[in-house]
């Protein structure tokens, strides 16, 4: 855990002793308190404690009942505690009045993850996405959140916008948010020219998605290798949300053919609101890609749980209509799986020791190149408008000038071959 001073400058680095929080309504919390304690871990929390409480609806005051509360700050002094993490949003009262009566800092799950992506953001734009959601989060909030930040001047919680922002008054909060999404709309436009060149250039584009720490970049680098474009590859770390910061890579194949990878920021349950409305200019690109693969991590028991949280999302981004790819990932540590083969729409496989990564590729040349023909076109001079046509909408693989006109080979969509299948040449034909 990092520690900042005014100006959010690393002072030290520090381990906290942290203990968790969980009210169980109706469903079941077992699962999302040890991904919460996995949060927490990743953070550089220490969890020392978990307090967990069945309840009809929650008390507004403190989130958990007043005898609850109580106990916990008895296991705060008992067990010297730093801090407490609910695993549900907190308002600013019940922030307020929870630290008042445990006398340690108390953060909610929200917070915890902007925490975490605000310590792995790299690139300009994350950094500012994740300053949006946090300020956006903590605005209505402030009220709590002036006891914590004086309290212990840094860390958890108080990582990126820094604490002289966070204690201005609203209005200056807001003119910041302004000047943020301002930003992220420059670099929007430069993504959406960036788009437009590839869809000019025909090249399909094919979506990483999943559950954090899934193996998404494990696999794209998998398949970087096997196009021998290993000096691309990315970061790729057993640890949640290692990639926040979209990352795109040409993979070229035998025969001239090619398609853009893109690996996209993982998800993970109750996924802060202000977190998705923040990326959701990146995740939309997720929107024009031409096949979604979503990798699941099969080594979880629950992969399902897993599932159902990632379709949610691509629902939200409104990508839900996209052809997609089901892969299984982690094969080599499952305990149990179905046979170990690609099974319709589905492929199982292990992006760390590579086996049956060539069973996907297949499926992904199949899903993006199985409808278009490869051939050679020879287009006469006076129908430029036909070889422009072409080099738009085709996936060119090379293009001379002959007597009689412009040979162009490539594939093409099986509706423009129909078009244009009489000026089709075999390789042999005189020219």
């Amino acid at each position: 855990m990092l520690i900042f001073n005014e100006d959010n400058e690393v002072i030290k680095k520090e381990v906290y002793r942290g203990i968790i929080v969980g009210v169980q309504l109706k469903e079941d919390i077992s699962y999302s308190m040890d991904e919460l304690e996995g949060l927490a871990e990743a953070d550089g929390v220490e969890v020392i404690g978990r307090v967990t409480q069945a309840l009809e609806k929650v008390n507004t005051a403190t989130f958990i009942g007043k005898g609850k509360v109580e106990e916990l700050a008895e296991m705060c002094d008992n067990m010297e505690a730093d801090m407490v993490i609910f695993n549900d949003e907190l308002s600013g009262v019940q922030l307020r009045n929870l630290e008042d009566t445990t006398g340690v800092r108390v953060i909610d799950r929200t917070i915890l993850i902007l925490d975490i992506f605000a310590d792995r953001a790299m690139s300009r734009e994350g950094k500012l996405q994740v300053e949006l959601a946090q300020l956006q989060y903590r605005m209505p909030r402030l009220t709590g959140f002036g006891k914590s930040l004086s309290r212990l001047g840094g860390g958890i919680g108080t990582r990126g916008p820094g604490e002289k922002k966070l204690e201005t008054d609203r209005r200056h909060i807001a003119g910041r948010v302004d000047d943020i999404k301002g930003e992220l709309r420059k670099i929007q436009k430069t993504r959406v020219l960036q788009r437009s060149g590839r869809e000019k250039s025909s090249i399909p584009v094919v979506a990483l998605m999943g559950y954090t720490n899934s193996g998404k970049s494990a696999v794209m680098n998998r398949l970087l290798s096997l196009s021998s474009r290993e000096d691309k590859q990315v970061s790729s770390q057993d640890m949640l949300f290692a990639t926040l910061d979209t990352q795109h890579r040409k993979i070229t194949l035998e025969q001239g053919s090619e398609f853009i990878l893109i690996d996209t920021v993982g998800f993970v349950s109750k996924l802060p609101h202000s977190l998705v409305e923040a990326f959701k200019s990146t995740l939309e690109e997720v929107k024009y890609a031409d096949l979604l693969i979503h990798i699941v991590d099969s080594s979880y028991e629950n992969y399902d749980f897993h599932i159902g949280v990632t379709n949610k999302v691509i629902e939200q981004i409104g990508a839900g209509s996209k052809g997609r790819l089901m892969v299984y990932n982690k094969i080599d540590i499952a305990s149990s799986l179905p046979e170990h083969v690609s099974t319709g729409d589905a492929v199982y496989l292990s992006a760390k020791t590579g086996e049956n990564m060539n069973i996907l590729l297949e499926k992904i040349k199949e899903k993006i190149f199985g409808s278009r023909v490869e051939t050679k076109l020879l287009i006469p001079y006076d129908r430029g408008d036909i070889s422009s046509y072409l080099c738009e909408n085709g996936q060119i693989t090379s293009m001379t000038y002959e007597e009689n006109g412009t040979l162009i080979e490539g594939r093409f969509a099986l509706e423009d071959f129909g078009k244009f299948k009489k000026f089709e040449v075999e390789s042999n034909e005189s020219l």
